[in-house]
């Protein structure tokens, strides 16, 4: 499938109705087919994996064809300014996670791109530092705990940030960590309760949610049991 097939099948699969109700979600409707994340799955499996085609994907600016990319692109020819450069692209949440699940993660520049990235004021590329650090700590079987311990002082110094998508994914960040291990929750319990104390609403929003999961029968029978 190349590229104006990709396009012929997005358009195909366009609902405009749901078109019009993206802008809910803050989707620009001019930037999207409202096509499902299932359906873009499939598109991908048939495009393959294609680093050209991925670029090409990524410049039309959709929503779906940017998805697609994140997808169909392959990991090894990524390079850290390409990476960059996808993530001042990013003007939706599920783009950049998207993005980062698919795609990032798997990159060799994963560690180092939530560090610099943490210290950007764009939200969405803020916002993808912390999607990453949750991404890894559920896919990263091969990381030690220490490398996530050593987030704790990141996830700290940017849970100030009040917006929506950056809390909320600093917030997703901790809840995976403490859901890795039975000794990364406890840290993360530990951690999340000095958090609480904080004199900062979005701090204390960040590790009271965080905790109701941690510290849940559901999680703490799941850890005990591993």
């Amino acid at each position: 499938m190349d590229f104006e097939e990709i396009i012929k099948n997005l358009q195909d699969l366009s609902n405009p109705e749901e078109v019009e109700g993206m802008a809910r979600f803050g989707i620009n409707p001019e930037k999207t087919f409202a096509v499902r994340i299932p359906e873009l799955r499939k598109i991908a499996k048939q495009a393959g994996k294609d680093h050209l085609l991925a670029q090409k994907l990524w410049d039309a600016g959709y929503r779906e064809t940017r998805i697609i990319a994140s997808i169909i692109e392959v990991p090894e020819m990524v390079t850290s300014p390409q990476m960059d450069r996808w993530a001042h692209d990013f003007d939706t949440w599920d783009i950049c996670d998207q993005c980062c699940m698919n795609l990032f993660r798997k990159t060799p520049f994963a560690y180092q791109k939530i560090r610099e990235w943490s210290n950007q004021e764009e939200e969405f590329v803020k916002r993808a530092a912390f999607v990453l650090i949750a991404t890894l700590a559920v896919h990263d079987k091969k990381a030690s705990d220490n490398v996530f311990l050593d987030f704790f002082p990141l996830i700290l110094k940017e849970s100030t940030d009040g917006r929506n998508f950056v809390k909320k994914a600093i917030n997703w960040a901790l809840r995976q960590i403490g859901k890795r291990n039975l000794e990364l929750n406890k840290q993360a319990i530990e951690f999340g309760r000095k958090m609480k104390q904080m004199d900062s609403k979005s701090t204390r929003w960040i590790a009271k949610d965080a905790l109701k999961e941690l510290e849940s029968e559901k999680i703490q029978n799941r850890l005990q049991n591993k």
